[in-house]
């Protein structure tokens, strides 16, 4: 089963994260969330397990029927990769709105509840 791979470090899992996924999910292919493991300070305010709980708990669904598969991975400096690699390199375009989207905003939201 082959998987398009998106890293980030999702702090929060936001509705432009999930707009960004939909993209791959809506031409029918799996995907694979990649959770960069990084220390946890002012702009990463939670751990990597709790990051990879709450990913898995919005998207139950497509994590149950295998559609969406989320792993932690080292933090990462640089993606590689070299010629006739077998895999398309692919960059996705949001709309204004999802552009919009503030994870600090979210963040402060978050600790107001």
């Amino acid at each position: 089963m082959k998987y398009s791979m998106f890293i980030g470090r999702w702090q929060p899992w936001h509705a432009g994260h999930r707009w960004l996924i939909d993209q791959r999910l809506k031409e029918n292919k799996n995907v694979l969330i990649c959770i960069r493991e990084t220390e946890i300070n002012e702009n990463n305010p939670f751990s990597t397990k709790e990051i990879k709980t709450n990913i898995e708990e919005e998207l139950k669904d497509l994590v149950e029927s295998k559609r969406v598969k989320v792993i932690i991975i080292p933090d990462i400096e640089s993606v590689n990769y070299g010629r006739g690699v077998g895999y398309e390199i692919i960059e996705h375009y949001p709309p204004e709105n999802i552009k919009e989207i503030s994870a600090t905003k979210i963040r402060n939201e978050m600790k107001k509840n």
